[in-house]
């Protein structure tokens, strides 16, 4: 259950780790040879938690000249097709570097430099400095040891906001905005969304136009053009910059889904992860044993650890094989569910699914779908999706039938973006457009759902 859990990334990380801390695990293809042909015999009964003495073991059990099935001693989940891509990895000079190696165009005395470094230390990576002024010169007088006033602090911050990239160092959006805009050439335009940002920022972020224009006297025409100054603007200046020396996340699809003649085809990801088998020396050393005329402790200690090592290699390679059919099994049953949506890619195909009705349909339980599902991608011809995505609860329509609530915002997202932006449908228009559609959907849950689409009120998608 552990090893489904796992999504590509750590599970070829816990093979690694196995492979190491095992020496009767082995990667790779086996040779060819005919004296490395005899396999181990898997069929032992033994009960796993019964102590068995080393003069008990039955060597015979493990090596048999018979021919073992392929797959009961390999676990075939690697294919040399599969491509093994390389992310490169760029080194940069992260933001406060870049900030700091800009501090040498100022004349600071050696106390300003350090208040210098010390603030460009405390900006985050969107570009803000966030903390009050005045926790900053405490720290800078007990983790320092820099006695200094309020004022050279703001003085000394002043002098960062002048370094690149614009709006560095700001406190808050509006000065972040008004730092920009003050660097920029002064024209009609820039003079007009100075203004609004410097002295009617709240009317603007509220987006009360027309007491705006009546505040500064101006036509909807020139507000339009002050305003598209602003949005021109960056309000997270720190992440624009390049060397912030993140971790990017990469999403590796744990499956990869083709449409062939308008059938679905499904392929589990096998992306680094060689073939496993159990040591050939390990069945020399077995050999030697049984071959042994007389049988010292040493080496009746050396066949229990064997036996220890072989049992351990057996269940790990059986887990793998386990976890790459469990997965197969649960994506097939949900490809078959959601067939119309894979195959034509529209939201509104998807179908109301829980995770009980997969784990009704394979004869599985609920947490071990659950446990399939959760943290896995799958490569669509439509994008990698994750595959928590594909379920939803449902909903009744006028008609009866029952509809997925991922179709309902689907719709939703729709009809908000044909919506007159000068006069924005409120969310219970949005209930009423959404009836006439014959969803029967209360304001409330179109709130909700707008919400979780994360798309603000009407009043906030307002524009000119």
């Amino acid at each position: 259950m552990k090893m489904i859990k796992l999504p590509t990334l750590d599970f070829e990380q816990r093979i690694k780790q196995e492979l190491e801390e095992n020496p009767a695990l082995e990667s790779g293809k086996e040779s060819d040879s005919l004296e490395e042909q005899d396999n181990l015999d898997q069929a032992n009964d033994y009960d796993d938690n019964e102590h068995i003495e080393a003069e008990d073991i039955n060597v015979d059990e493990y090596l048999s000249d018979d021919d073992i099935p392929e797959y009961r001693t390999k676990s075939n989940n690697y294919s040399d097709d599969d491509q093994q891509k390389v992310i490169p990895v760029a080194a940069e000079t992260s933001l406060s570097q870049h900030l700091i190696n800009q501090l040498y165009g100022f004349r600071f005395d050696n106390q300003e430099l350090e208040i210098a470094e010390f603030l460009i230390g405390s900006i985050d990576d969107s570009g803000y400095l966030r903390r009050e002024l005045s926790q900053i010169v405490d720290d800078l007088a007990f983790t320092q040891n820099i006695m200094v006033d309020l004022e050279t602090v703001e003085r000394v911050l002043k002098q960062i906001q002048q370094l690149d990239p614009s709006g560095i160092g700001a406190r808050d959006l509006q000065e972040c905005l008004s730092i920009q805009l003050h660097r920029k050439d002064k024209n009609k335009d820039q003079i007009c969304a100075r203004s609004i940002i410097d002295n009617h920022f709240d009317l603007f972020s509220k987006k009360h136009y027309e007491r705006l224009m009546t505040k500064l006297h101006i036509t909807e025409g020139q507000l339009k053009a002050a305003i598209g100054e602003i949005e021109r603007l960056n309000p997270k200046p720190g992440s624009s910059f390049a060397g912030q020396n993140k971790n990017i996340e990469q999403v590796i699809p744990d499956f990869t889904l083709s449409i062939i003649d308008g059938e679905l085809e499904l392929k589990l990801n096998g992306r680094n992860v060689p073939e496993l088998h159990v040591s050939q020396s390990y069945n020399e050393m077995l050999k030697g044993y049984k071959a042994a005329t007389e049988k010292s402790k040493a080496q009746h200690d050396a066949v229990m650890f064997i036996k220890q090592k072989l049992d351990a290699a057996k269940w790990f390679i059986e887990a793998v094989q386990q976890r790459q059919q469990t997965l197969l099994l649960t994506m097939s049953a949900i490809l078959e569910h959601q067939k119309d949506y894979f195959l034509s890619g529209d939201d509104r195909d998807l179908k109301p699914m829980i995770l009980k009705d997969i784990a009704d349909e394979i004869g599985m339980d609920v947490s071990t779908i659950s446990r399939v599902a959760n943290g896995k991608y799958i490569d669509t011809p439509y994008g990698t999706k994750i595959l928590k995505s594909f379920f939803s609860e449902s909903m009744t329509n006028d008609q009866g039938e029952e509809i997925s609530t991922r179709e309902i915002k689907t719709i939703l997202q729709i009809l908000i973006d044909k919506e007159d932006k000068k006069k924005p449908i409120t969310d219970e228009q949005l209930a009423m457009e959404l009836k006439k559609e014959g969803y029967l959907i209360a304001r409330r849950t179109v709130a909700k759902y707008r919400e979780q689409l994360d798309i603000p009120v009407a009043r906030l998608r307002k524009q000119l």
